[in-house]
């Protein structure tokens, strides 16, 4: 277990320099949904190398720039919905972006947190000795390959008949935030508060500029487009149920949007942004995955945060700012409650409800966002968690780097 109250920094300490996120644009509707995954994952990977503002808007390379992309010894990419031949669709960015093929590569998919464990790889390598520079990313394109296109299964499915939380992955995800409201009793009208309450957070965001820093244009489009200025709760409460139509919470506007964005993360030990005198934003800390009843997938954080914490030996109350994915507000908000979080400090600047929720480029996302928030705010520990399908959670602990300089 590591104390961290005493602000201790270690040469080994796995250091984040750069983390930075495409826009998030509506999926079949928004400005992203004629491109490949491949142009947004080479827009994140071309910002993240660059210092903060300098890329331009019809992305190409302008100084400075942190580090050569054949500094990178390792590239780690989130991604869901691809199919098969995604890996080489990303393989084809990542050079096409200008990192050469003697960069390495390679795709994982953890479902919904496929982007932060693509970054807690890379930060395993660096802790190990591995490696000493990469970059953990993640991308979705849900306009490319949506969600409803997946193949069932290659399964025995005469053996999983005969196990039912086998079965039970294959639950929609809007029946599983169905299933948290019914078990814990969760009100609709609550459920509507927290989606408007989202995007009238991200709203301001946005109007005060918070998320300038964190996005790199594509092409241009420097601006999500998912955001909602103005939702209300007696609007959302007009929207039918989608999954229980009769006695159902979850609604289109109590869930999270399907959106395309991509997002990258670079990452470093200590002693190699200190040996190249490059700013450190933040430190990882830890991180934790927890199996869950997939039925109830979405309490997943409610379960890995305390496991995250506990790793980095702090408690709840230690913790400044949380990035919790709003998959549902059913689950979000029961997840809030049922670790007694300050609702002040949860997503202060909007979610996943407003702002969207491309699969595999979430975590990331989330990273990029915190960091930014925690850099402006000056709020030391920050902590980024989401649920994922077929039952986990996925947490991490990050430490503000302090002072905000150069070493």
């Amino acid at each position: 277990m590591q104390i961290l109250k005493n602000n201790q920094k270690n040469p080994r300490d796995v250091v984040i320099v750069n983390a930075v996120r495409t826009p998030l644009c509506r999926a079949r509707k928004g400005s992203f949904k004629s491109l490949p995954p491949s142009t947004l994952l080479a827009a994140a990977l071309n910002g993240c190398i660059q210092a903060h503002g300098t890329v331009s808007k019809d992305n190409k390379k302008s100084s400075p720039m942190l580090i050569s992309p054949s500094d990178v010894q390792d590239l780690c990419i989130g991604n869901v919905l691809s199919p098969a031949s995604g890996a080489a669709a990303l393989r084809m960015a990542q050079l096409s972006a200008g990192f050469p093929s003697s960069v390495p590569m390679y795709v994982i998919n953890r479902q919904c947190s496929s982007g932060l464990q693509a970054v807690a790889n890379i930060a395993n390598a660096i802790s190990r000795g591995d490696i000493d520079i990469g970059i953990g990313a993640g991308v979705e394109s849900m306009s490319s390959h949506p969600m409803n296109k997946i193949p069932a299964p290659d399964v025995d499915w005469d053996v999983m008949n005969a196990c039912g939380e086998a079965m039970d992955c294959l639950i929609p995800m809007g029946m599983t935030s169905e299933n948290v409201s019914k078990k814990f009793g969760l009100n609709r009208n609550d459920l509507d508060r927290f989606a408007a309450k989202s995007h009238e957070k991200a709203s301001r965001a946005r109007a005060e500029g918070k998320f300038r820093a964190e996005i790199v244009p594509v092409g241009d489009v420097c601006e999500d487009d998912g955001i909602r200025p103005g939702t209300t709760v007696e609007a959302l409460s007009k929207l039918r149920p989608v999954f229980d139509p009769e006695n159902g919470s979850t609604t289109a506007g109590n869930s999270s949007q399907m959106t395309d964005g991509a997002a990258a993360v670079l990452l470093m030990s200590r002693e190699e942004a200190m040996r190249r005198k490059l700013p450190i934003m933040g430190v990882w800390r830890s991180y934790a995955v927890k199996g869950v009843p997939p039925r109830i997938m979405g309490i997943g954080p409610a379960v890995a945060i305390p496991a995250a914490l506990q790793k980095a030996g702090l408690s709840t109350d230690d913790v400044n700012v949380y990035e919790i994915n709003e998959a549902f507000a059913s689950q979000a908000s029961w997840c809030v409650e049922e670790l007694g979080l300050k609702e002040e400090r949860v997503n202060p600047n909007g979610g996943a409800i407003a702002l969207g929720h491309p699969l595999g480029c979430t975590g990331a996302r989330q990273i990029a966002t915190i960091l930014h928030e925690m850099e402006r705010s000056g709020k030391r520990f920050g902590v980024v968690s989401m649920c994922i399908g077929t039952g986990m959670g996925a947490a991490a602990v990050l430490e503000l780097e302090t002072p905000i300089s150069s070493l």
